[in-house]
């Protein structure tokens, strides 16, 4: 028996796949499992392009935080943000990095 106002078309749906964040804090990671799975997707086709990208991302993300980025990592995250970060400091002196201002 349907609820009064229910269809068969209630019953039939299923919305389990339906990703409605909780909070702000659940959509913010909602967003960085999209980004991180848009990387992946680069990388597979253009690995270089995705290096470049990330390189950029951290450099932005440093910026952003008064230069403490790399004081939230520990271990290989923190070595590849150093090393972003010092390839990012050597082409500004080079004058050869573009597209960070």
């Amino acid at each position: 028996m349907l609820a009064r106002g229910m269809t068969t078309i209630d019953l039939l749906a299923d919305d389990s796949d339906i990703d409605v964040p909780i909070s702000d804090r659940e959509e913010d990671e909602r967003k960085a499992l999209e980004l991180a799975q848009r990387i992946r997707l680069l990388a597979a086709s253009d690995p270089r392009e995705a290096q470049r990208l990330v390189d950029e991302l951290i450099v932005r993300l440093d910026r952003a935080t008064d230069g403490t980025f790399r004081e939230y990592l520990d271990g290989v995250p923190r070595e590849v943000a150093e090393r972003a970060l010092a390839g990012a400091a050597d082409a500004q002196v080079g004058g050869s990095f573009t597209g960070l201002k």
